[in-house]
This record gives structure tokens, C-alpha cells and sequence, in this order.
């Protein structure tokens, strides 16, 4: 098993790990409600912003946080895309690139989470 090297593995993390997603019970769902059945520019998304991290080729701009505001997930969505991320990663590719993506998904996911919890009890007071 090699590591993540270039945009043709990125791509084929990002499009494994996503055949996934939409075939997952709890993801699946929210996924499909936002992107609506526009799966190849949510993908081509996806590869800029997983080249930018793992290959250090500035391809993606844009907050991905913003784009998580609204929707209707909760930890168990979280924990449920680490565990398909993980395990996906794992399932193709090991090495440092391969470590590093996983790191980057689990604190992405915490940020987000914290950022989540935050935002939503400002709007509760």
C-alpha cells in the first residue's frame, strides 16, 4: 500500500470516501439534501481543498466552516464521517500523507463541532 502522492490519489480518496457517504444511512441524507444530486461540483470542491492540505498546491479557497453553519447535524454525524474517513483512508493508502489526512479530518471535525456548540447557544440566549 502506498501513500497519498498526487491529484489522481487525492481524487480517488475523495471519490471512494464520497460513494460511501451517499450510500450511508445518517450521512447520506444531509449530503444529498445540499448537494441535490450535484455530486461533480461538490467532488471537484473536495479535490481542491484535500490537494491544498495533503500536496501543499493552493488550488482551494473558501471557508469550509461557513458552508456547515445551517445544517442539521449534531455529533453522531461527525463521529459517523470520521469513522467512514478513517476508514476509507486506511482502506487505500498508508504513509505520512495518509496520517496526515486523517489528522486534519479529526481536528477539522472538532473545530467544527466546538464552533457549532458555540454559534448555537449564542443563538439560544
Amino acid at each position: 500500500m502506498s501513500d497519498i502522492e498526487n491529484l489522481d490519489d487525492v481524487k480517488h480518496l475523495v471519490n471512494t470516501f464520497y460513494e460511501q457517504v451517499q450510500q450511508h444511512s445518517l450521512l447520506g441524507p444531509v449530503f444529498e439534501n445540499v448537494v441535490q444530486g450535484n455530486w461533480t461540483t461538490h467532488l471537484e470542491k473536495m479535490y481542491r481543498f484535500w490537494q491544498t492540505i495533503l500536496l501543499n498546491e493552493h488550488t482551494y479557497t473558501g471557508s469550509p466552516f461557513a458552508q456547515h453553519v445551517k445544517l442539521p447535524i449534531e455529533a453522531e454525524h461527525f463521529e459517523a464521517w470520521l469513522t467512514l474517513f478513517y476508514k476509507t483512508v486506511d482502506g487505500l493508502y498508508k504513509g505520512a500523507r495518509a496520517d496526515e489526512a486523517k489528522t486534519r479530518a479529526g481536528k477539522m471535525g472538532e473545530m467544527f463541532q466546538y464552533k457549532l456548540a458555540y454559534l448555537r447557544a449564542q443563538q439560544a440566549n
